[in-house]
Order: C-alpha cells, then structure tokens, then sequence
C-alpha cells in the first residue's frame, strides 16, 4: 500500500515540474533537457531539478531590489563613448538592460596580480575619511585579512564607517573567531545567502560573485582578485595565482557604491542613505566606461547579452583571458562564427584549473575551437585566473564574470567595460606577451586524434557544463 502512495506523490511532484517547465522555461533545449531528466532518471532527475533547475530566489531578489532602487536618477556628466558604430551597439544594449549609462571622468589604473592589487587597496583603504565599503566573494583568513584587522582598527578610531560583505559560500571557511574580531572593531558585517543545511536547496545555486571596494566614493576597486593569501604566496598545486584588478576614480565609483549598497540591503536588510554620497569627479582622467552588474533577478542575462554582443561585433581581433570558458550554445556560436569570418580569436587559459572537472569541461571545447581556426594558448606559470576581453582596440573588459553559465545566468557578477583606446593597446601588449611564453595550440588534426578514452571522460564533463 505505502510504495503505490509513494509513486503516486512521485508523479504528482513529477507532473508538477513538467507544468512548471513548460509555463516558465526560457530555453526550449535546456526545458527539453529537465524533462528528459525527469522522464528518464528515477527520482534522480526530480532532485536534480529541485537542487539546480529552479530559480527560486528570484522572486524574492527581484521583489527586494524593488524596494531600494538605487539607479532611478543618475546625475553623471553626459558623454557618448567613441566608437566604431558596429560597436556602439554594445553601449546601448547595457543601458538598456541594467541602467548603467556611460560614465566620462574617470581615471583608471591596471594591476596585475596580487603583491601590486593589494597595495594600492591597501594605500587606498588608509586615505579613507568617511567609509569604506568592502564586497568578496572569498574571503579568507591570512596575512592579507590580519592585516586588513589592522587598517580597520585604524579608520575606525577616526569615525571612518567599514562595511563588509561577504559571499556565504565562497567564504564559508570564515571563522567565527574572525568574525567576532570585526564585529568587536566596529565593522559591520552581513553574509551573502548563509549556506545552511535547513536552506541547502536554496542557497546554494545563487552566488554573489562580485569584487568590490568602495572609499568614501572616491576610489573603487573591481576584478578577479579576491582575500587570499594565494596571490601572494601561491597555491601548493596550481604555483602562483595571476589576475587582473582595476582601480577607477571618478564617476563610475558611485555605480560600484550602488551596486554594493543594494546587494547590502539583500543580504542584511538595512538600507544605506546614497543620497549623502558625492559623485566624484577625476582631475586628471578622462576614461569612459560602463558598469555592468549583472544576477539571477534581472529580466535578463544581461553578462551574457554584453558578452555576446561584443564577441559578434569583433572586426580585427577578439583577444579573451579567462579560467572557466565553458561556453553554452549562444557563446561558442559567437566565437566560432566569429573565427571563421576572419577574426582573430585566441583564448588565453592556464594549463590546469583549480578543480579537475571544471579542468575536462573546459578541454571538451578544444576540439571545436580549433576546428574553426580559434588559436588556444595555455599559460603554464601557475594559475590565471582573469576575466578580460578585448576587442579592436576599442573595448576592454575587467570584472568578475567567467565564461560559464554560472556566471552568465546565475551568479551575481561586477564588469568594467571600458572605452579608451590607450588602455585597450596596453592589454593587447600584455595579452600578446603572455601568448608567447604560454603553449599555442592550434593543429586540428593533431589534436583530434587524442585517446577516445580522454574524448569519453571530456564528453561526460560536458554533459554536466550547464551546472558548473
């Protein structure tokens, strides 16, 4: 009698989704793929849904960010950026989808890696009258947060307010000690989504991926960095980890101010008054650039949309940094086409990743990227973990934002996309000097005769890329 009463609610539960899927599903391959989970893995493909499928924070998010706008007027100096008009496009398309419009006075400066990122935070931090809003999505405990304790104690003692936020996965191992230390000091603190076992299902898929520092509205700080003592002294498996940070001045510190401000009021519930923070503006620079702050609550996948539009713009060159390129079909269409129309497409990637699947799905591509002329160059000196784009010599991307559909559709993430042609020759300098001491990939008919056992086990870590 109980194993009929339990098929019963099984496909009650099961009827349920399907109704579900078919109502609310955007991507017909990705609702035929649940179904087929579903219909076809017993009780699996039910739980894999309920753990993965469902976006059931964004009602919620959406209903919360609702109630503390920040972008509603934005008083910033009105200026267009300077581009090819088969790129001006790019510019309209991120108004458009999250109201960030072109900021003028800016002043930015590029910083590789750890040692040279975290003293300019660090010099930044000690200049800092009025508050110092702090966003990671790891945070982990070392010399770098010891001494961050120090600069704190500091600032604090001159009435500087210190809010941080943190990500409540990615800085799970946070010790509660730690935390005592901060909230003893004066700093506020609020945790992103807790990972908690009585809210597995639901916080574990939506992750805020963002890097930013905010100093009393003046300078700001966003990229792939995060707290981690690895990018000073490297990691025993992967050697030294490399990215790339941005430090701005000017006008577009107050986007990265209101992108914190309102994911503070998601993650703790308490609003800040922006109406009391000054717009910035740079003495001495005159970058243009756009903000793009990108989640699961938004109407749209605004990361992927920009991303998208500026690979299918690429004329000359489209030139790409990034860990995880896990492309989903929208993007290696984009790439491939773009290859095969002429465009010069190179990924630069480290050798290995950080975790071995990620590792096999990130190779399962290669086979493709070749096929259509797209050059592949493994960096082979520790782990590089930027998330850059370039493009002509008109469009650099810094930010947070992998290539993955995690980042693309599911995390919250923080890009700089920036408008000054200086800026962009001085990364294609960079990019195209990493390329010759990285391993260039480029024989097709080579590459296609690896084991079949290899093409097994990177075949079967593709069919798991939409969750990773």
């Amino acid at each position: 009698m109980l194993i009929p009463i339990l098929i019963g609610i099984y496909v009650l539960i099961a009827f349920s989704m399907v109704v579900g899927l078919l109502l609310h599903g955007v991507r017909p391959s990705k609702t035929l793929a649940w179904l087929l989970a579903i219909f076809t893995i017993p009780v699996g493909g039910v739980l894999l849904y309920i753990l993965f499928g469902r976006n059931r924070r964004k009602n919620k998010m959406f209903s919360l960010k609702l109630q503390f706008n920040t972008r509603d007027v934005l008083t910033y100096k009105s200026c267009g950026p300077q581009l090819s008009q088969n790129k001006k496009k790019i510019s309209q398309l991120i108004y458009n989808t999250v109201k960030c419009p072109v900021t003028c006075d800016n002043d930015l400066m590029l910083l590789k890696d750890g040692k040279n990122t975290f003293e300019s935070i660090f010099h930044a931090l000690e200049s800092a009258q009025e508050h110092i809003h702090l966003q990671y999505y790891i945070f982990e405990e070392g010399l770098l947060a010891e001494k961050l304790l120090e600069i704190f104690e500091r600032k604090i003692a001159k009435n500087v307010t210190i809010r941080l936020l943190y990500d409540g996965i990615g800085s799970y191992s946070l010790s509660k000690k730690y935390l005592k230390k901060l909230k003893s000091l004066g700093v506020e603190t609020a945790q992103f989504l807790p990972f908690r076992f009585g809210r597995f299902l639901s916080s574990l898929n939506y992750r805020n991926h963002r890097k930013i520092i905010v100093v009393d509205n003046k300078i700001g700080f966003t990229g792939g960095i995060n707290i981690s003592d690895k990018y000073l002294k490297g990691d025993p498996a992967l050697g030294k980890w490399h990215d790339t940070h941005l430090k701005v001045e000017g006008e577009a510190v107050d986007l990265l101010n209101r992108i914190f401000v309102t994911d503070w009021f998601l993650a703790s519930g308490k609003k800040v008054d922006i109406s009391k923070f000054k717009i910035a503006q740079s003495t001495h620079g005159k970058m243009v650039l756009q903000i793009v702050a990108s989640g699961p609550d938004d109407d749209f996948d605004a990361m992927e949309q920009v991303y998208f539009s500026m690979i299918n713009s690429a004329e000359k060159y489209l030139y790409i940094v990034n860990p995880y390129i896990i492309p989903n079909h929208a993007i290696l269409q984009g790439l491939v086409t773009a290859a095969l129309s002429g465009v010069d497409v190179r990924l630069l990637m480290s050798t290995t990743t950080d975790i071995k699947l990620v590792d096999w799905c990130v190779r399962a591509y290669y086979e493709t990227y070749l096929k259509a002329g797209i050059k592949i160059y493994l960096h082979p000196e520790g782990f590089l973990h930027s998330k850059v784009l370039l493009s002509d010599v008109e469009i650099a991307s810094i930010g947070t934002a992998n290539l993955d559909n995690r980042s693309l559709q599911q995390n919250y993430e923080a890009q700089a996309f920036v408008y000054d042609g200086e800026l962009c020759k001085k990364m294609k300098a960079d990019f195209l000097r990493d390329c010759e001491k990285s391993k260039m990939l480029d024989d097709y008919e080579s590459y296609k005769q690896r084991p079949w056992t290899t093409k097994l086990i990177e075949g079967f870590a593709k069919l798991l890329s939409p969750l990773l």
